[in-house]
């Protein structure tokens, strides 16, 4: 299916606009998954030409993410990935975790950016980065599509590695999304250590659902925490 490529226009604008010159393109995989951790991608590829083919993640085979993937891990300027662990994400919030992870992946980076594309339109990063949002930038942004990527073939593979005593969760197939494989073993496993135990699925497990928690309010993880997470109330 035909698509239209990547291109540097955002990169371009913020350094025209801001100054920036060190530019880091992120983007997040795992989101809507039941198990796993929410991981992000923060990669850095300056102006060059993109490789042949490089769009948003989703829109290519599993074949060709995989070979993109190698391709792009040597053609970037500097990459790094960060991860928020389903207890994290069950404690904080999809939003806090979705920072945390991001934070974790820009500060692993070898060289601070100046400034951050972030694909979609809510800035779930915020100060002191500098964030430019862009709907579908997966698809529109060169470096927000290598991050897509990257990102995507990563924590794949990692679910596709969690061992032998997942294997009734197909993870290799369904990255720990919901699928009727994944459904079916749910119901009569229960759900791994890997699971999301703040997450509505156990709601239709009434075998399973004491396991559920509760994540507390933002306002009361906050007062814990001493103002540290970042809320934005």
């Amino acid at each position: 299916m035909p698509y239209e490529a990547p291109t540097h226009t955002v990169e371009r604008s913020l350094r025209a606009t801001t100054g920036a010159k060190v530019i880091a393109g992120v983007d997040e995989v795992g989101r809507g998954a039941w198990a796993g951790p929410v991981t992000v991608c923060a990669a850095i590829t300056g102006l060059r030409r993109p490789p042949e083919g490089l769009t948003d993640s989703k829109l290519l085979t599993p074949r060709r993410r995989d070979e993109l993937a190698l391709v792009l891990e040597g053609w970037v300027t500097a990459y790094a990935l960060g991860d928020a662990s389903p207890e994290e994400i069950d404690a904080l919030g999809m939003t806090a975790a979705l920072r945390l992870a991001a934070v974790r992946a820009l500060d692993a980076l070898p060289v601070r950016p100046d400034a951050v594309i972030l694909d979609g339109k809510h800035d779930y990063l915020g100060a002191p980065w500098q964030v430019r949002t862009v709907i579908k930038g997966d698809r529109s942004c060169v470096a927000v599509a290598a991050a897509s990527v990257i990102a995507k073939v990563r924590r794949d593979r990692m679910m596709a590695e969690l061992g032998p005593d997942t294997e009734d969760f197909a993870f290799a197939d369904n990255a720990g999304y919901p699928s009727p494989v994944h459904r079916a073993a749910l119901e009569v496993r229960g759900p791994t250590p890997y699971h999301r135990l703040s997450w509505s699925y156990l709601d239709a497990l009434p075998q399973w659902r004491h396991l559920k928690k509760v994540r507390k309010s933002d306002e009361a993880l906050e007062l814990e925490s001493g103002g540290q997470l970042g809320f934005d109330f």
